[in-house]
């Protein structure tokens, strides 16, 4: 199926708004509470990333008519085990990256895709920054 109603992309953009705005507080806390400087620092570039993939489908969705939701859903921060901090932002990532390549093969606007992929070209960075820094633990 593909989709082409404008309303339809739309409540597409706002899921994919909703999880980068989750994303972008989960990373903000973790980097103000985890200790290690090196992940820290990581983790909070990556919450910066984050913000920017709003602004982008922000704008995907005011050009479209619509309005960025900003319900928040359940944000899961870091607690005492880093490891088990950064393998939940790698889930993070993952669940993004599916989710942003199953709208890539069915939504049929060329501007919307165009942003889809390059922010999947960006999880996948930052997926890769989070596995090298579990490796270093």
């Amino acid at each position: 199926m593909i989709l082409v109603d404008t309303e339809e992309i739309l409540e597409l953009l706002n899921i994919d708004f909703r999880h980068e705005l989750e994303a972008t507080m989960m990373y903000t806390y973790n980097s103000f509470v985890i200790e290690d400087c090196d992940i820290s620092r990581l983790t909070e570039a990556i919450a910066v990333d984050e913000m920017r993939h709003m602004w982008w489908l922000a704008d995907l969705i005011t050009k479209r008519g619509g309005r960025p939701s900003m319900e928040l859903g359940e944000v899961e921060y870091v607690g005492e085990d880093i490891k088990e901090g950064l393998e939940r932002q790698i889930e993070k990532e993952t669940e993004g990256i599916e989710e942003y390549e199953r709208q890539i093969k069915i939504i049929d606007d060329d501007e919307v895709v165009g942003v889809l992929r390059h922010i999947v070209d960006e999880e996948k960075r930052h997926r890769k920054e989070f596995r090298e820094r579990i490796a270093r633990l």
